[in-house]
């Protein structure tokens, strides 16, 4: 598989990331084993890039990824506004995957300039930790253009990892052409650009070849994350990002049918879930939450803000 150095970071990625969200808790809750298992079989077919997040609470699939491949390059991600939470958020990932050192360690969700200096706190400690030699890229994550374009005007941000997909599904505040414009701006000064939510939370899985293609197509991207919960799956998506033909049987076994935000019938209707949502999908009806389907990406991030555990991606 195809590698890139992500920006001018020096460190080298395969073209397609294993995002490890859908395999957690939140969204499919795979078994220990098979988890590991997954990522053991993409990294036989050539990708050598993991994504995380405190959130996710996915270090335990990714620790035992590493001993199977100490060198796999790991983003993380992290809502820390303040030196001391970043503090905390730095240990967890490294007690938590099992390695000093964290490739790259992304601000989680910003939106704008100004949330980006609500968390300089947090920035400073993590291009503090880059200085001594214990974090090799620093930046953010977003579901936003505006964020992308405040981005720019800050050179110490080395990655960036948007949400892009040919129709723009997720992207809170503006179009897929929007967002592509700031992600080439951001290619040519350097920074370093890796995907998400390529095919916008699911819903472009009836049309998934022509969403890939739209995503590979696009140069100034170094990467693509997507989350993979089968083994015919990361081998579908390797050998797409190889550039070679996908198994037809495989390919038709992949396509099943489409996951959905559950929300269950003891919900009280608190609304944690609905001010937690960015895409806008959740909103109280009566006395419970109700889902919008075209909003919803299916990230799970609502669940984790549900004090009586009623959300699952299913």
């Amino acid at each position: 598989m195809r590698r890139r150095e992500l920006g001018r970071t020096g460190i080298e990625v395969s073209r397609l990331c294993f995002g490890t969200l859908t395999m957690g808790p939140f969204q499919r809750n795979l078994p220990l084993s098979e988890g590991i298992g997954l990522m053991e079989r993409a990294f036989e077919l050539g990708v050598n890039f993991i994504d995380t997040a405190e959130l996710y609470e996915t270090y335990p699939y990714v620790k035992g990824a590493l001993k199977l491949k100490p060198d796999a390059v790991v983003c993380t991600k992290c809502y820390a506004y303040t030196r001391e939470m970043a503090q905390e958020s730095f240990r967890r990932a490294v007690d938590g995957i099992g390695r000093e050192y964290i490739d790259v360690f992304l601000l989680h969700e910003q939106e704008s300039e100004l949330t980006i200096r609500g968390h300089r706190e947090a920035l400073e400690y993590f291009l503090e930790m880059k200085a001594r030699g214990y974090i090799g890229a620093v930046g953010l994550s977003t579901h936003r253009v505006e964020c992308m374009r405040a981005a720019l005007e800050h050179p110490e941000l080395d990655v960036l990892f948007p949400l892009i997909n040919k129709r723009g599904i997720g992207i809170a505040d503006g179009s897929a052409s929007d967002m592509l414009e700031w992600i080439d701006r951001a290619h040519e000064l350097g920074k370093g650009v890796f995907a998400m939510k390529p095919l916008g939370g699911g819903h472009l899985i009836s049309e998934r070849a022509e969403a890939l293609d739209y995503i590979l197509g696009i140069d100034s991207l170094d990467s693509v994350a997507m989350g993979m919960q089968s083994r015919e799956e990361v081998e579908y998506n390797c050998a797409l990002f190889c550039g070679k033909t996908p198994d037809a049987d495989a390919a038709e076994r992949t396509m099943r049918a489409p996951r959905r935000l559950l929300i269950q019938e003891w919900c009280e209707g608190c609304g944690e879930c609905v001010e937690r949502c960015k895409s806008g999908a959740l909103r109280i009806e009566g006395s419970r939450v109700v889902v919008d389907g075209d909003r919803c990406v299916l990230c799970g991030y609502c669940a984790t803000a549900c004090p009586q555990f009623t959300i699952k991606v299913i």
